[in-house]
């Protein structure tokens, strides 16, 4: 597991549930101990520069997914692809690399789906966004942070 809180440094801690996630597979302690600093950012970024909010903003995250696909399960997985509109991005004679962009909860649930298939490589991008289009104002703030 990696967290983020105050008080981190500590030898011991207390964190809320969704501020602690899975270390994804094949990311060793070192990496690991990296991404709070990366979500963190993100979120100053996207909250507190931007001011983007669910709802006044367009959200978004890019995932490649390669998954094991033997030729008995590519059609369940090419349907899966379907359904949350994921683009084939590469083809080999044992996996498909899908490419999905999407709400981080989509992303989610398709990761979710294809997991029991096995996959092999993941990478995210974390979240991205912009004011929606039919905001009537853009504040100062947002203006300086998208400059």
């Amino acid at each position: 597991m990696v967290a983020c809180a105050f008080g981190s440094f500590a030898s011991h801690v207390t964190v809320r549930a969704d501020h602690a996630q899975r270390i994804p597979d094949g990311i060793d302690d070192a990496a690991a101990a990296g991404l709070p600093l990366v979500a963190t950012t993100a979120w100053y970024a996207l909250h507190d520069l931007a001011q983007l909010a669910p709802g006044e903003s367009v959200q978004r995250e890019l995932a490649l997914f390669k998954v094991s696909a033997p030729a008995s399960r590519r059609q369940e997985l090419i349907g899966l692809a379907d359904v949350f509109h994921a683009r084939i991005a590469d083809l080999g004679p044992d996996a498909i690399v899908f490419e999905l962009a999407g709400t981080p909860e989509e992303v989610d649930s398709f990761e979710e789906l294809v997991r029991p298939h096995g996959v092999k490589e993941l990478v995210r991008t974390g979240r991205i966004g912009l004011g929606r289009a039919s905001s009537s104002q853009t504040s100062p703030r947002r203006q300086l942070a998208l400059r």
